[in-house]
């Protein structure tokens, strides 16, 4: 594959095939992949750089079989549960994190979806940071109705997450008690009434680097503002608890593919960062252009935010 005349029509606005990403993605050069994919970075994106926290706000006792996750109630991980977090540690930690220079701040909760009653504990929060700060708000709740994103967005939030996981072929085999086409319908109303959409996945969950490139595809398709890419850290109880990791080139050749795939998004790094902590600033040259900074929802984070945003910087990024 030619990469260079390949980057110079994403530039143009093409769109590449899924056959085109997974003959890039596997070409042998791998830094010609991760300059292809940095220069299609710069072009559309600039050197913009989009960081974001999150708080667990509801932990585990989740009804859903996911296999990967820790808050499942099919699996005996030890976090830490709590049906709802203290509202003033939430409003404290979103007002904070904007004073120290995180662009934007979402509250998570696991479980399905919410019902009226937390979507109203939600709702005070979010309220609150927005008045005593400037942070964009996000939220990340589950397969809400069209109606509770509504009151979301009307508390000031301006980002809705729904990650789809991983590619529609393997999405079954990994949950069962929910479907991708369900995850679709809450993207779909949460587009309709004017929030971006944040939707990406988990690596390294034995699919296989075409499987990567179907869910890539699949995100093009549906045009997502944001694709955060998590790599799998398998935690003990859990049903991939014994998954192989990824090496760190499968993880920029992933990240490089993704911005190939969907040249206007943000590419973002999220959890499982500390797995190629050392090699950062080649994940930083393959494409991407925002990370969730400090801790994850059920795990600590690689470094402090002002670690991070120094990091970003030094890497030749505008915060």
């Amino acid at each position: 594959m030619d990469l260079k005349a390949l980057t110079e029509k994403i530039k143009s606005g093409y769109l590449i095939t899924e056959a085109e990403a997974l003959e890039a993605v596997q070409t042998p050069d791998a830094q010609a992949l991760y300059h292809a994919a940095d220069e299609i970075r710069q072009h559309f994106c600039g050197n913009t750089f989009d960081t974001c926290s999150i708080i667990n706000a509801k932990s585990g006792r989740c009804s859903e079989d996911c296999k990967w996750c820790a808050q499942s109630h099919k699996h005996h991980t030890g976090i830490n549960e709590y049906d709802w977090v203290e509202p003033q540690r939430a409003i404290d930690m979103g007002v904070n994190n904007g004073e120290r220079g995180v662009n934007r701040f979402c509250l998570v909760t696991s479980g399905r979806k919410l019902n009226d009653s937390q979507i109203d504990k939600a709702v005070a929060i979010l309220r609150e940071i927005g008045r005593r700060s400037n942070i964009h708000l996000c939220s990340s709740m589950g397969l809400l109705s069209k109606e509770q994103l509504q009151r979301l967005k009307d508390a000031g939030i301006g980002h809705y997450h729904c990650n789809i996981e991983t590619a529609p072929s393997l999405f079954p085999k990994l949950c069962t008690s929910h479907t991708i086409e369900e995850k679709l319908q809450t993207i779909s109303w949460a587009k309709e009434i004017g929030l971006e959409v944040c939707s990406g996945g988990i690596i390294g969950m034995g699919e296989t680097m075409a499987q990567r490139v179907e869910m890539a595809i699949f995100l093009q398709k549906v045009g997502v503002h944001s694709i955060p890419i998590n790599i799998l850290m398998p935690i003990k109880g859990t049903a991939l608890e014994n998954q192989t990791p990824l090496t760190n080139e499968e993880i920029f050749r992933t990240l490089a593919m993704f911005r190939l795939t969907n040249p206007k998004s943000l590419i973002r790094m999220a959890g499982g960062r500390v797995l190629y902590k050392k090699e950062q600033d080649k994940a930083l040259s393959c494409g991407v252009n925002a990370s969730i900074v400090g801790d994850m929802l059920t795990t600590i984070g690689t470094h402090s935010i002002e670690e991070d945003l120094c990091d970003f910087r030094k890497a030749g990024f505008e915060l």
